[in-house]
């Protein structure tokens, strides 16, 4: 069953935020409009599949091709090319929605991201300890030079959920038909990381198939369930 969210402004931004009972657990995870017709199934399907364990889920509203991308790179598709506007995203959490939320709280925050998204959160991921894990669904780490980034630097959170359409690398897309090996190499790397615990789940179809689930998915075996 769906939830219904509590809308509010932070800084501009819309954000949607899920109230299943604490604050100590924030999940945290950024949104483009197409997402506002499922947003609400896949807070609904957290709850269910974390079996009452409480939590705060906030998403929040993005321009998807500005906001998410950790660095400038030329459109794959069309002819707007991606923006850089990570760094700015990265701090509205920091600076701004984590504080607004916890209330003075020191809570367990985690991160996810569906798509373009799943590569902002795996990239941020590599840039602050903030979080205690990361839910990765479908990302798009065919992004040109993230293998790169990937290997030179060190992740921080302990625990990195991955996931993959089973269709997604069966493309004639130069480009986007690197995410399978793209994804496997980086989930080999952190397999072999010390203290991080980490699955790369493949879930049937392509990635437009059931996107709520999968991220679901995601959170819940980032909260141990």
């Amino acid at each position: 069953m769906s939830m219904e969210a509590e809308e509010k402004t932070i800084q501009k931004r819309r954000c949607f935020i899920y109230d299943c009972g604490s604050r100590d657990t924030l999940l945290i995870q950024p949104i483009g409009d197409h997402d506002l017709q499922t947003m609400d199934d896949e807070a609904g399907l957290i709850r269910d599949l974390c079996k009452g364990r409480p939590f705060t889920m906030v998403m929040f509203l993005v321009d998807w091709n500005r906001d998410l991308p950790p660095w400038r790179a030329e459109q794959i598709r069309g002819d707007e090319p991606f923006g850089c506007g990570a760094p700015e995203t990265l701090d509205f959490i920091r600076e701004h929605l984590i504080p607004d939320l916890a209330g003075g709280r020191a809570p367990k925050i985690y991160l996810g991201g569906y798509s373009l998204a799943g590569l902002f959160a795996l990239w941020a991921a590599y840039e602050t300890d903030l979080f205690a894990g990361v839910a990765a669904a479908s990302p798009s780490v065919w992004y040109p030079d993230f293998p790169a980034f990937a290997r030179e630097h060190e992740i921080r959170p302990p625990k990195i959920y991955l996931s993959l359409g089973t269709k997604e690398e069966k493309t004639r897309h130069p480009v986007m038909k690197t995410v399978g090996d793209n994804i496997r190499e980086l989930h080999a790397a952190l397999d072999q990381k010390p203290g991080c615990e980490t699955i790369l789940e493949m879930n049937p179809g392509n990635h437009f198939r059931e996107p709520d689930l999968r991220m679901a998915r995601g959170f819940a075996w980032l909260l141990g369930e």
